[in-house]
């Protein structure tokens, strides 16, 4: 991949290195041989030690965030723009005259400079469907550089355990791209892969302009025709190539579906030449085959062949924290760690689960007091409706790091919206005591999701919880 130089003559400095938007591209410019350094306030407090061990063992020089690693004009702060302006870092940096770049500025830099970009868009499903598209075209032979927001288990291994990016010399750069904060806006894609439109971070209308100006700046788009928001944006494409599994106007679609608790079966058709190809997912639920159909259609975009992409999936290994079944308790009570965090991530999930028989004990830890406002209503009717009689929802309070949020209310309302809804559910404050009471509640037979967002310590909670289940 070919880089302008000015992105590594000169050093940066990650704050929040650790997070799951800045780790991939703090190891891509390492990759290419940048000076960086950073800080994190989950370092600081003693969360996720593995990881920051590791990034240490890999060369990054790592500082508490307390301003004490920004040393010259000439570096460069890489800072989301959550990031408050009265974090050490901020203001040391705007003390010294430091450049400043958000997270999603540096990524589209990143992805601008590559001869060809495939962006993966949509509100739900871009870390699988990203994931799932560098499988195919690195088993393809393309050797691409990918930024993920999540650990990619085909390219994870003792030495890179939190590989959510893979830095490879090819010509494609593939990368899931955001719309909640506008920033998708920033990406010129050879290829715009769109998966789905629905609410999340803003207003259906917003939407519909942002992913329609996306589609429009590509050579060709990748549409998922069953999705009435996606489909009506078919317009502003140059080029298309359509996918689904209800619509028969989708040039690639899905036949003979099985599912199975942990796996997918289907028959892959090419409309275009009445071609067909079998495929077997190691991953479960139909939103993984629009995930599958999505990354068949943005690599056959960008000219590998279909029945090659068909057969690199079916040793796609998922991504950690995306449906991972972390175990099975002696007992046989199943743990799952996911990331499901908005409406349709959930519903996904939640979905998945109950297309098999046994009954769900679902734990939810919101990723912030803010978005629990804006979609907490939504939310309590995806834990009403898709669960059953006899399933049960546990919240505790939102995940908080610091900082000016709003805390007045958070999780105990959105127990009473599923309750009004006709669901079970209930708040427990602090998540070990979650841990405890799903420990006596959990009997065999039972899947326990654990889901939630921003706070790699779910893993170790669903770790120790399968710990306890008997």
């Amino acid at each position: 991949m070919t880089q302008s130089t000015d992105l590594t003559a000169h050093p940066w400095f990650f704050c929040g290195i650790g997070g799951s938007g800045m780790l991939p591209l703090a190891l891509i410019l390492k990759g290419h041989r940048a000076q960086v350094a950073g800080s994190d306030r989950s370092r600081d407090q003693g969360r996720s030690p593995e990881k920051f061990a590791w990034l240490a063992s890999l060369g990054f020089v790592l500082h508490p965030q307390d301003g004490s690693g920004i040393v010259s004009a000439e570096q460069t702060l890489v800072a989301s723009a959550a990031v408050e302006a009265t974090v050490p870092e901020v203001v040391r940096a705007a003390a010294l005259g430091c450049a400043r770049m958000s997270r999603a500025q540096l990524l589209a830099t990143l992805f601008n400079a590559a001869p060809q970009g495939i962006a993966i868009g949509g509100t739900s499903g871009k870390s699988t469907v990203t994931g799932m598209t560098g499988w195919i075209l690195t088993h393809a032979g393309g050797d691409p550089t990918i930024m993920n927001g999540a650990v990619m288990k085909n390219f994870a291994s003792p030495d890179a355990p939190f590989a959510s990016a893979r830095v490879g010399q090819g010509a494609v750069f593939v990368s899931e791209v955001d719309e909640s904060d506008g920033s998708i806006a920033l990406y010129r894609p050879h290829v715009a892969v769109l998966g789905n439109v629905s609410l999340d971070h803003k207003s259906l209308e917003e939407l519909r302009a942002l992913f329609g100006d996306f589609l429009s700046r590509a050579a060709v788009a990748a549409i998922n025709l069953d999705d009435a928001e996606t489909a009506a944006l078919a317009s502003r494409a140059k080029a298309l190539v359509t996918f689904g599994i209800t619509s028969p106007k989708a040039q690639i679609g899905a036949l003979d579906i099985v599912e199975g608790p942990t796996t997918l079966a289907a028959t892959i058709v090419d409309r275009r030449d009445g071609a067909s190809y079998p495929l077997r997912l190691q991953v479960p639920g139909r939103h993984n085959l629009y995930n599958a159909l999505a990354a068949i259609a943005a690599a056959n975009a960008a000219g590998v062949d279909l029945g090659t992409a068909v057969a690199a999936l079916g040793s796609f290994a998922g991504l950690a924290r995306r449906f991972d079944i972390v175990g099975t308790s002696p007992a046989g009570i199943t743990v799952i760690d996911d990331f499901g965090h908005n409406p349709d991530k959930v519903s996904a999930t939640l979905a998945t689960l109950k297309a098999h028989p046994g009954r769900v004990i679902a734990f939810f830890q919101p990723h912030g007091y803010g978005p629990l406002r804006q979609m907490g209503a939504e939310l309590a009717e995806v834990f009403a409706q898709r669960l059953s009689a006899g399933d049960m929802t546990i919240l505790c309070d939102p995940v908080y790091f610091g900082g000016t949020v709003d805390r007045s209310e958070g999780s105990e309302r959105i127990v009473r919206l599923i309750q009004s809804h006709g669901g079970t559910a209930e708040y427990i404050a602090d998540r070990a005591d979650c841990g405890t009471r799903i420990a006596a509640l959990a009997r065999p037979g039972d899947r326990v999701v654990i889901m939630g967002a921003r706070d790699d310590t779910l893993t170790t909670f669903a770790r120790e919880l399968l710990a306890e289940l008997p």
